[in-house]
């Protein structure tokens, strides 16, 4: 659901006149999170407020009380204490020990493309506590399911979009919640570049780094976006909520590829961890939200556990057992994959890659990747359901009947890596990118 935003010139006036930073709400206060941009007259009058009140199917961990929105029960979300990556056997890695809910606000389309968003937060963060507001832009160009990267209320968006989307998660522990009365939202234009030149940025290409990968496990928990984990499922945590998809959504999706296997596996990202929950290893040293000093693509914990960065422990201040940097469902592991034990893969985040995209639709089981455009190819590996891929190109080859119906065309999404366009909405009827 897609809604209006209102116009409230007395809201947006107030808002302009804001200026403290802070993004991490502390105490009883309101507070407000702005960037230095301009409000220009049309985007300042479409200020909104987030509805509190009403919770979704994408929202987790959290309720509505009489005083506003407050975690809903201990443990909820991504908290599994110390020993929960060894509940059910699994080789993974601690979970992150914390509770926190998170609830994902309806898009709301602007009259004009924003290049930011300044928030108001009025909440109480008792201590050890936070409220953080995130914001993304709409990427319809590029596929039905396509977003910018989650960033804090307050940063640039990564491109200029006019369907604008907020998440409000909580943070807290086993006994104490913060709580939230209320958060508007105001859209923003960068002075120093005129929109015509921010929509015009190119976008770098998809970002792949090696990283060990270990196997989540935690059959009938519940990851940070509300999905309780089945046997086999296709899905993926990565350490920081920047990447973290709503539930049955892939809006951010990654290849992970095992070289002792040969196979490739494409899942949505649907868990916070292991072990950190702010580290966006993915990104450069201007946009990582923790540990910046660190290379583009090397995760915390394998800092911690190869050289002794940060005196061998996570940011919870646990000693780092294993480097890993990625977990996988049981399903994208044993399955997609072919891994019998936790192995270092190549892993592609595949919502930072140029080109059109696609998200995969199928009645429940994953879809085989083949080698080729036609079902007499190998498989190769597996694309779970909802993950969101980029289609390099196209070609003609067997027919399938699918989700979508009778199809020959045949998308090429990796190196070596085909999926049928029968189980793919890309938003058109016809192939989504060039022939091969």
């Amino acid at each position: 659901m897609v809604t209006q935003a209102r116009s409230s010139r007395r809201r947006a006036a107030l808002l302009a006149a804001t200026t403290c930073a802070l993004l991490v709400v502390s105490g009883t206060a309101v507070a407000a999170v702005a960037p230095s941009t301009g409000s220009g007259p049309d985007l300042a009058a479409q200020a909104w407020s987030v509805d509190l009140e009403t919770l979704g199917p994408d929202d987790a961990g959290v309720r509505h009380a009489d005083d506003g929105l407050r975690l809903a029960a201990a443990g909820s979300a991504d908290d599994g204490g110390d020993d929960a990556a060894g509940a059910d056997d699994a080789a993974g890695s601690p979970r992150p020990r914390e509770a926190s809910g998170q609830l994902v606000a309806d898009p709301v389309e602007l009259g004009s493309p924003a290049t930011g968003v300044a928030a108001e937060i009025d909440a109480t963060t008792p201590d050890g506590t936070s409220v953080l507001v995130d914001v993304r832009g709409r990427l319809a160009e590029e596929g039905p399911d396509s977003w910018t990267e989650w960033v804090p209320a307050g940063e640039p968006l990564p491109l200029a979009s006019a369907t604008l989307q907020a998440r409000v998660t909580l943070v807290g522990d086993s006994d104490v919640t913060p709580t939230v009365r209320e958060v508007t939202l105001t859209p923003e234009v960068e002075r120093s570049r005129s929109l015509q030149e921010v929509e015009v940025q190119a976008k770098a290409d998809g970002r792949a780094y090696k990283v060990y990968a270990t196997r989540e496990g935690l059959v009938g928990g519940t990851t940070a976006n509300g999905h309780v984990i089945k046997k086999r499922d296709h899905f993926v945590a990565l350490p920081s909520r920047r990447g973290l998809s709503a539930k049955n959504s892939g809006s951010y999706s990654v290849r992970v590829c095992a070289e002792r296997t040969g196979r490739c596996a494409y899942a949505p990202v649907w868990d916070v961890g292991p072990w950190n929950t702010k580290d966006d290893h993915w990104n450069g040293s201007k946009k990582r939200e923790s540990w910046d000093d660190l290379p583009r693509g090397l995760p915390q914990a394998q800092a911690a556990y190869e050289d002794g960065y940060n005196k061998g422990k996570d940011g919870f201040g646990r000693k780092v057992a294993n480097p890993a940097g990625i977990d996988l469902g049981d399903g994208t592991f044993w399955d997609g994959l072919g891994l019998k034990d936790n192995a270092w893969t190549t892993v592609t985040y595949l919502w930072t890659g140029n080109g059109p995209k696609g998200v995969v639709r199928t009645s429940g089981r994953p879809l085989t990747v083949r080698s080729g455009p036609g079902t007499n190819h190998s498989a190769v590996g597996q694309a779970g359901r909802f993950t969101n891929v980029v289609i390099e190109c196209t070609a003609k080859g067997s027919r399938v009947d699918g989700y979508y119906g009778v199809s020959r065309v045949w998308n090429r999404i990796g190196p070596g890596n085909w999926i049928s366009d029968a189980y793919v909405n890309t938003g058109s009827s016809g192939p989504a990118a060039p022939a091969c």
